[in-house]
């Protein structure tokens, strides 16, 4: 990858830029692969971390970068991504120009919803121009990272770009989940394939690929005649990845890779597509290992959200069998811990687990109830579970896929609904 420009780090320079850009977040996809944790909800507005939600990273990345003009675009079961929104994002300061703004999916051009990621920017596009942005940010909602946006904006503007894609290197293996890019030395994008069978691998390396971040920087004007040109042509699937990109290149406009890199050691930085269960359960527990690679408790660089006030979390009782512990683990506020034992685990706010229950490397949402003499392993509970007392959970497989949805690595996803369907 070519070196990033010395003057991406210059704060006056990149703030100019990060100041006139409008953000886009694409917030409406429905998270299939997450199956019943996306049953209610919207992927970017599912819990993550222990107090957190997914679209909480991306809002984070672009409040801290200085880019304080930000339009979500939401489409599927968007109701608890809109109150989280509203609860925890509304400090910024409209007289200044500021705002982050939810914008359901309206048919604005005709009796159509959304019909892709390029078709969802067109049909907003009337109200995005109205900012009068210099450049345009299109952020993917649903994504785990810590990113200054800033200095890649700058990249794209040194370049002389018409388009600037965020990449990171991933497994070949995992080529068809993402966006392929072929690009040259200098880091000039020559091709561009929607998640191939066969991808193109890195000079070198046939063990890596470099995939789209889902972050693209475009030129106002460049963005809104391509989706105009695309939104005309009814071959289109109408998306970036799969149209606008690939059109681009074909007609030899400046596109171009911006590597996700530290910039003092040019190793790669931390990003998570969480989009399957055993991604989320991963990237959840990574954050209780000693030194994670994801540093949430980074002063520099906070993760904002909204978070109801709690009490702080509690441990109670102390006897051989009934001990209320916590090790190796992260436990949010409002959690009582009453005589039972968690190992390896991340607990979300609100979450009771009652005596002689043992609890091993899972994922607990909020608002969870744990009956007493339970066992769950491996196992991710979703919000608003109540497990009864003397359930085994994570223990016996055969039993487990009877009754809730266990994925290929053995990882058991409960949800309320399940919990009801159960025999009496």
């Amino acid at each position: 990858m070519a070196r990033q420009p010395a003057r991406a780090s210059s704060g006056r320079y990149v703030s100019r830029l990060t100041g006139g850009t409008l953000a886009v977040i694409m917030a409406g996809g429905r998270g299939e692969r997450l199956k019943d944790l996306t049953a209610h909800r919207c992927k970017p507005a599912t819990p993550f971390g222990g107090k957190f939600r997914i679209i909480d990273f991306v809002l984070s990345n672009c409040v801290n970068s200085g880019i304080r003009q930000i339009s979500i675009l939401t489409q599927y079961k968007a109701q608890s991504l809109i109150q989280h929104v509203q609860r925890g994002w509304s400090y910024l300061r409209g007289e200044f120009g500021e705002f982050v703004e939810t914008i359901p999916a309206q048919q604005q051009i005709g009796p159509v919803w959304y019909r892709g990621t390029a078709d969802a920017v067109h049909q907003n596009i009337d109200l995005m121009l109205s900012h009068r942005p210099k450049h345009v940010l299109v952020l993917a909602g649903d994504h785990i990272y810590k990113m200054d946006y800033g200095p890649m904006i700058a990249y794209h503007v040194e370049k002389g770009a018409d388009i600037t894609v965020g990449v990171v290197e991933v497994p070949v293996s995992e080529s068809r989940n993402f966006g392929v890019l072929t690009a040259t030395e200098w880091n000039r994008v020559t091709k561009f394939s929607e998640k191939p069978a066969v991808p193109d691998t890195l000079p070198g390396r046939p063990d890596a690929i470099l995939a789209s971040m889902g972050i693209y920087v475009f030129n106002t004007r460049l963005l809104e005649s391509m989706l105009a040109e695309d939104a005309a042509d009814d071959s289109s699937a109408h998306d970036f990845g799969k149209n606008i990109l690939p059109k681009a290149i074909g007609n030899n406009l400046q596109v171009f890779a911006y590597p996700f890199q530290d910039v003092k050691t040019r190793a790669q930085s931390y990003w998570r597509d969480v989009g399957t269960i055993d991604a989320y359960y991963d990237a959840n527990l990574e954050l209780v290992h000693v030194k994670p690679e994801l540093n949430i408790y980074d002063q520099d660089w906070p993760i904002w959200t909204y978070q109801v006030q709690q009490p702080p979390a509690k441990f109670i009782l102390d006897e051989d069998t009934r001990r209320g512990t916590a090790i190796n683990s992260m436990v949010s506020g409002g959690c009582i811990i009453s005589g039972a034992i968690v190992r390896e685990s991340l607990l979300f706010s609100d979450v009771r687990v009652d005596e002689r229950t043992n609890i091993q490397r899972s994922v607990v949402l909020p608002h969870v109830e744990i009956g007493s003499g339970c066992t769950v392993h491996s196992a991710i509970l979703d919000e608003g579970c109540a497990i009864p007392d003397d359930m085994s959970i994570g223990v016996d497989r055969d039993a487990d896929s009877k009754r809730f949805h266990v994925t290929e690595k053995g990882v058991v996803l409960v949800t309320v609904d399940m919990l009801r369907n159960l025999p009496a």
